[in-house]
C-alpha cells in the first residue's frame, strides 16, 4: 500500500490536535500532508476516502478512530508514528533502551496507564532530532533545563508538545522547499544560518510572558539546539545516500569487469 510521510511541522499539529490544542482535526492534518507529498490537489478528484482507503498508514488509521482527546500510546505506536516523519528512522529496540536505561529519568513510567502520553511520545520525538548531534548525557542536561519535574507536566517551562512544534514550525519556515526565502537561505554560509535560527527562536521567547530571562534563553537555545540538530540529521541522510550510490555503482562497474 502506498503511504505519506508528514513534515515535522504536520505531525506537531497532529499531536497539538491529539491533545485538542489545534483547531484543525487529525484528519484534516493528514489530509493536507497527503495532498502536499503528491503533489494533488482535492479538485483533482481525490477525496477523503482515498485517503484513508489508499494511502493511510495502520497507525494513522487508528488514531482516526479514537473518539477521545489526550491519548495515551504505547511504545510500538510511538515508533510507528514517529517513523511517519519524513526522513526519520526510528527503532524499536532504540526507543525501548531509551525508556529503559538511556533517558529513563526525563521519560519516567507511561503516564496513561500502561500507555505513554502525548507529552512523552514528544519527548521521544525530540529525542530522536538531537542525537543525531548530542551525546545522551548532553541531551539529559538539556532537558533539565526545561523540564523540572518528569512526573509532572504542569512545572516544565515549556510544554514538550508545544517545544516540538516550536522547532519543528521554525525548521519547516527555513527548509528550503521551492520558497524564494528558503532558496536565499540555501546560499548562506552555516554561521549565518545559525544566526538567523537564533534571531527567529529569541523572536518567539521574546513573546513568552511570566518566565524571566534566563528562562527565556533556556528555551531559546534549546529550539536552536533543536533546529541545527534537525539539519544535521538532513545531511547525514544525504551524505548516507551518496555513500550508497557509490557503492551501488562501484558494484555494477566491478561486476561488468567480472
Amino acid at each position: 500500500m502506498d503511504t505519506f510521510h508528514l513534515t515535522r511541522k504536520e505531525m506537531a499539529e497532529l499531536l497539538l490536535a491529539l491533545k485538542g490544542w489545534n483547531d484543525k482535526k487529525p484528519l484534516k492534518i493528514l489530509q493536507e500532508g497527503w495532498l502536499r507529498s503528491t503533489n494533488n490537489s482535492i479538485n483533482d478528484g481525490s477525496t477523503i476516502n482515498t485517503l484513508v482507503s489508499t494511502y493511510l498508514p495502520p497507525i494513522f488509521d487508528k488514531i482516526l478512530k479514537e473518539t477521545q482527546i489526550d491519548i495515551g500510546l504505547s511504545l510500538n505506536e510511538i515508533v510507528a508514528l514517529g517513523n511517519q516523519i519524513e526522513n526519520t528512522n526510528f527503532s524499536a529496540t532504540a526507543v525501548q533502551n531509551w525508556v529503559k536505561r538511556d533517558m529513563k529519568e526525563m521519560i519516567v513510567s507511561p503516564q496513561k496507564g500502561k500507555k505513554y502520553s502525548l507529552e512523552q511520545t514528544a519527548l521521544l520525538f525530540l529525542i530522536e532530532d538531537l542525537k543525531s548531534s548530542l551525546d545522551f548525557e548532553s541531551i539529559r542536561r538539556l532537558l533539565k533545563l526545561i523540564i523540572n519535574d518528569p512526573e509532572d507536566n504542569e512545572d516544565d517551562l515549556i510544554n514538550p508538545i508545544h517545544l516540538y512544534a516550536t522547532y519543528s514550525s521554525l525548521f519547516d519556515e527555513l527548509n528550503w522547499r521551492g520558497t524564494d526565502f528558503g532558496e536565499k537561505l540555501n546560499l548562506h554560509t552555516v554561521a549565518t544560518m545559525e544566526k538567523i535560527i537564533e534571531a527567529k527562536a529569541k523572536d518567539i521567547v521574546d513573546g513568552y510572558a511570566n518566565i524571566h530571562q534566563q528562562q527565556r534563553e533556556a528555551i531559546k537555545n534549546i529550539i536552536v539546539i533543536a533546529t541545527l540538530s534537525v539539519y544535521t540529521a538532513y545531511y547525514q541522510m544525504l551524505a548516507k545516500r551518496y555513500l550508497k550510490a557509490a557503492l551501488f555503482a562501484q558494484n555494477i562497474e566491478e561486476s561488468y569487469q567480472e
